[in-house]
């Protein structure tokens, strides 16, 4: 059991290193996120530095993984995403995938802003798709000014000038598909209702 227990927290330092330049961040930057000097952090990639609890927790969150992922724990059988909400700006963002680049899916709940006025849509590399759960939802799209309802779906390159809002007067919730590198989402049958019913391309 203890040497069990040794191979698993030498292979922390690798897994850790493997993520990081995975996702491009380098030591500096990864050191002001987590708050974990930068030479601890290049100890704890070579192995020189036992992992704790107290360094994998700021790492697990940097990550956006869990623990579990962190120290390659054996699989519980357990299908379940725990997701852990994120706010920002007043809206609430569940993910549902853990997959670090390509495809991100989460769900987006918007409280009302039924008085939003001037806003400034906003542009970004990548792709999105989403589809309203429930609620209305406006969809600023360029000249474009869209509301979807409960059951409609809109797909945008993200490069045009975006933003979404719920016009009220209940909170709204979307399923959002995004591609950070322009991927789309893949389509295998469309409806063959007429073009004013299509949505957002």
């Amino acid at each position: 059991m203890a040497k069990d227990l040794e191979s698993a927290l030498a292979a922390v330092g690798p897994r850790l290193r493997e993520l990081r330049q995975r996702r491009e961040i380098t030591l500096t930057r990864l050191a002001e996120t987590t708050g974990i000097s930068v030479s601890t952090l290049s100890r704890l990639e070579s192995g020189s530095r036992r992992p704790t609890l107290e360094l994998l927790l700021p790492l697990a969150g940097a990550y956006q993984v869990t623990l579990d992922e962190l120290v390659d724990a054996p699989e519980t059988g357990d299908p379940r995403v725990r997701a852990r909400p994120i706010q920002r700006g007043g809206h609430t963002y569940v993910p549902l995938s853990r997959r670090p680049g390509g495809l991100q899916a989460f769900k987006q709940i918007l409280p009302p802003e039924p008085g939003a006025c001037g806003v400034e849509q906003q542009t970004h590399e990548g792709y999105e798709w989403l589809y309203v759960l429930s609620g209305r939802v406006r969809l600023l799209l360029g000249d474009h000014d869209l509301v979807l309802t409960p059951g409609e779906a809109a797909e945008f390159d993200t490069r045009l000038p975006h933003a979404i809002l719920n016009p009220g007067p209940e909170p709204a919730e979307v399923l959002n598909i995004f591609g950070p590198q322009g991927e789309r989402v893949h389509v295998r049958a469309r409806s063959t209702r007429g073009s004013g019913d299509d949505v957002a391309q």
